[in-house]
């Protein structure tokens, strides 16, 4: 954006995979005596970074699937839970899922156990973990591919419920699914 008008005019139409390509074979001074060299410089420092940890996000992604496959085959056999969702529940879970004493735990463990929250005549419910996020996925995900989930949304809708509430009612649904998953795999 800051970069000289013929340097920004030749990079700004790119998509993003070519512009980080043509940012890394700029030819820039190493001492730069212009605006133009000191961006070029800039930019090529800045790409060839991206690309490195475009590198090591790819190589931690596919350990990172390794290993979530091994501790929890049966989580990331169902459908619409994929490896980072699986690893963010396994690690709400812990390593001890035991611990957990019922889904109803689980499920408050999450953020999908509603706690109140109301003031004068709204009716609400706080949500109180960051776990909460993978059964947001999961269920937005079902939401637009399986045929029961959309049937139950499309119910749901006509009693007058919003997408909002309908969301919450699927990520409880879908922790309770969950948690017989979770409880029955082996300890790490």
């Amino acid at each position: 954006m800051t970069a000289p008008d013929g340097l920004r005019a030749q990079l700004r139409c790119l998509p993003p995979a070519e512009l980080v390509t043509t940012a890394a074979r700029l030819r820039a001074a190493t001492k730069p005596a212009t605006p133009t060299d000191a961006a070029k410089l800039a930019l090529r420092s800045i790409a060839r970074r991206w690309r490195q940890l475009t590198q090591e996000i790819t190589a931690l992604d596919t350990q990172l699937e390794r290993l979530v496959a091994m501790a929890a085959p049966a989580l990331v056999a169902v459908k619409g839970v994929g490896t980072e969702t699986a690893a963010v529940l396994l690690v709400a879970a812990g390593d001890n899922p035991e611990r957990l004493r019922s889904e109803a735990a689980f499920a408050h463990l999450c953020g999908v156990a509603p706690i109140p929250a109301s003031s004068g005549k709204t009716t609400r419910h706080r949500l109180n973990r960051e776990a909460n996020w993978a059964l947001y996925l999961i269920a937005v995900g079902r939401m637009a591919w399986h045929r029961p989930t959309r049937v139950y949304v499309q119910r749901r809708t006509e009693q007058g419920k919003t997408t909002a509430e309908i969301i919450r009612c699927l990520k409880r649904y879908i922790a309770r699914e969950l948690y017989g998953i979770l409880v029955s795999r082996p300890a790490a």
